[in-house]
Parts: C-alpha cells; sequence; structure tokens
C-alpha cells in the first residue's frame, strides 16, 4: 500500500489511497489519485492515473475498516475523472483504488445491498445493464449487439413497452443467455416474435413476481393528456434486489402511482417532452417519493443539471448524472 496523501475541505477529512490490489498485474504500474477536489456543491471530484489501461475499481469507506465498492472505472489509457455524489450527506469519506485483472468488466456506479452488491452500465438513452451476483438485466435493450461488446448475456431482460427507443426483438435475441427471461409490458408482450415469448412472462400494470432471487412489480407508466403511451399499455418497474429497491420508470408522465412510491433506494427517472416528464414535473415527484438516490435517464434535449440543482441537497437526495448519450 502507498502512503495516502490527505487532503482537507471544510475541515473535513478526505483521504486518497493509491492501491495495487490483490488481483493487479504483477509488474504493471497500479492507478494514483492525481488530485481530489471538493466542489461547490460538496461533491467530490477525483481524477485517477491509468498508466495500465486496465478496469478499475474504486472503493470508500467511512473509517478506513468497512470498505465498499462505489464504481468500476473504465480502461481507458491516462487519465479518468469520476465525481463522488454522495460525498456532501457523509461526515468523512476515503478512496482507494484497485485495478483489476478482468479483460472485460462493466463499468458504472454500485448499489451495495445486503446480499453483494449490483454494478449498474448506463448503455445509451433509455437502455441499461445491471448485474447482481451471477445475474445479467438487461433494461430495454436496442441498438444491435456491439452496443454491447464485452458484457455478458442476461439472465434477464425488462422491457417497458414497444416503442423502438425501448425494444428491437433482433437486440433481445442476440444479447440474452438461451434461458433468459423476457418480462414485458402487455402491447410490447403481444409484439414479442414466437421464439422470444417461450420464456416471456407478461406482467400487466399492478401485477407482480417473483423470480430469479428478484421481486419484480409493475408500476404504470403513460402520460396525461396526450396519447403517446396509453395507461395500461407500458410497466415501471420497481425491482427488490437484495433487499433494495429499484424504480425504472419507463415512458411517463408525473403520475400518482409514482408519487406513491416508497422506500425507493435507486429511480431511473425519464424526462423528456413531449414524450415523458418535464424537468419541473420531475423535481417535484423527486421531492415527494424521495428516492435516495436519482438517475435522471431518457433525457435527450433536457437540462438535467438543471433538475440536480432544483432537487437541491436538502432532503437528502443524491442525484448522480452519468452519460447516456
Amino acid at each position: 500500500m502507498k502512503a495516502p496523501a490527505k487532503f482537507c475541505f471544510g475541515g473535513l477529512p478526505w483521504i486518497a489511497l493509491a492501491l495495487l490490489g490483490a488481483g493487479s498485474l504483477r509488474g504493471q504500474p497500479g492507478p494514483q489519485f492525481g488530485g481530489v477536489q471538493c466542489l461547490t456543491n460538496k461533491e467530490v471530484s477525483l481524477l485517477l492515473s491509468n498508466p495500465a489501461a486496465c478496469y478499475q475499481r474504486l472503493e470508500v469507506s467511512g473509517n478506513l475498516a468497512d470498505w465498499f465498492p462505489l464504481a468500476n472505472l473504465p480502461k481507458t489509457a491516462g487519465t479518468l475523472s469520476f465525481t463522488d455524489s454522495a460525498a456532501p450527506y457523509l461526515l468523512s469519506r476515503f478512496y482507494r483504488a484497485w485495478q483489476l485483472t478482468n479483460t472485460t468488466a462493466l463499468t458504472g456506479d454500485y448499489l451495495v445491498t445486503a446480499d453483494g452488491a449490483a454494478l449498474i452500465q448506463p448503455i445509451n438513452h433509455a437502455t441499461f445493464v445491471m448485474s447482481w451476483k451471477e445475474l445479467m438485466i438487461y433494461v430495454d435493450p436496442v441498438g444491435g449487439s456491439a452496443r454491447f461488446s464485452g458484457i455478458p448475456k442476461a439472465g434477464l431482460v425488462l422491457l417497458t413497452h414497444e416503442h423502438s427507443d425501448h425494444y428491437d426483438a433482433s437486440t433481445i435475441s442476440s444479447i440474452k443467455a438461451a434461458n433468459a427471461v423476457i418480462i414485458a409490458a402487455k402491447t410490447v408482450y403481444a409484439s414479442l416474435p414466437a421464439s422470444l415469448k417461450t420464456n416471456a412472462v407478461l406482467l400487466t400494470n399492478g401485477m407482480a413476481t417473483n423470480l430469479l432471487g428478484l421481486a419484480i412489480e409493475a408500476i404504470p407508466a403513460y402520460n396525461i393528456g396526450n396519447s403517446h403511451h396509453l395507461k395500461g399499455n407500458g410497466n415501471g418497474y420497481v425491482l427488490t434486489v437484495g433487499g433494495k429497491r429499484v424504480y425504472i420508470s419507463g415512458d411517463t408522465d408525473d403520475i400518482p402511482e409514482m408519487r406513491a412510491l416508497r422506500d425507493i433506494d435507486a429511480a431511473f427517472l425519464a424526462m423528456n417532452q413531449p414524450y415523458t416528464m418535464t424537468v419541473a414535473e420531475a423535481v417535484s415527484a423527486t421531492r415527494e417519493f424521495r428516492p435516495k438516490v436519482a438517475y435522471p435517464y431518457h433525457s435527450q434535449g433536457t437540462d438535467v443539471n438543471s433538475y440536480k440543482r432544483q432537487v437541491g441537497a436538502d432532503l437528502g437526495i443524491e442525484v448522480r448524472l452519468r452519460k447516456w448519450y
């Protein structure tokens, strides 16, 4: 272990440790912290070198005894950056980075559960992948197999509705494992070819199921005042993963069913006009049902920075702005 570099912002200790992990490549230079900066909103910006062009796992601790995964960083050579948006809500934060030997790996944020950590990788627009233990969960996969290069095959596919930015049968066929389960809303289930319908489960609004170690609830997703998304056709989902509740809004307006949600640990919230929420609607709904972490997604053309500013920090909601486009 290399000697820690210590930083102090606003009287609070922030320590960055650069480590060459037990699973690292022998003889290869390990990751080094190139800078730690407390931003004006009290988030912490980290810069790390990646001389060996390997995947890195960033870990955090509040006491230097208990460490938890924070993010997997890409194998891009040079300098990597990561912004810790949870930092404003914590008294202290210690960081360390491990060099991974994986030749392929998911990159993105971890959600630590009571039964292992889930890793969330945004792909594009409304599409993302979540890994939990040995299960790969794909949400609305579109865009062809190349978009998912290096990612293991899906064991579970969640489909919110039938629009082309959420559903593409050829992409699903190319990314799913042979025995993968597909969960589909009403209209997209009707659109599935016979080859995909064999292992598909229809969930309509209000239905729930338990499979593959998960609890899955189908939440309504619809527009109010226009016909882009009719009530009953599409789903949002609440997944319970190792005791953590993850809400995926799908294409929806600011609806009562979303505002009624409680105990949500992470929420993926669509916000773009005229198909989903405005920023103001998304802010209002977020502040009412109060997820611990909020991801704006399906947000092309939307000012997600404005969404983050308006959600604010007073309710303890961590807004994560990630690369979707």
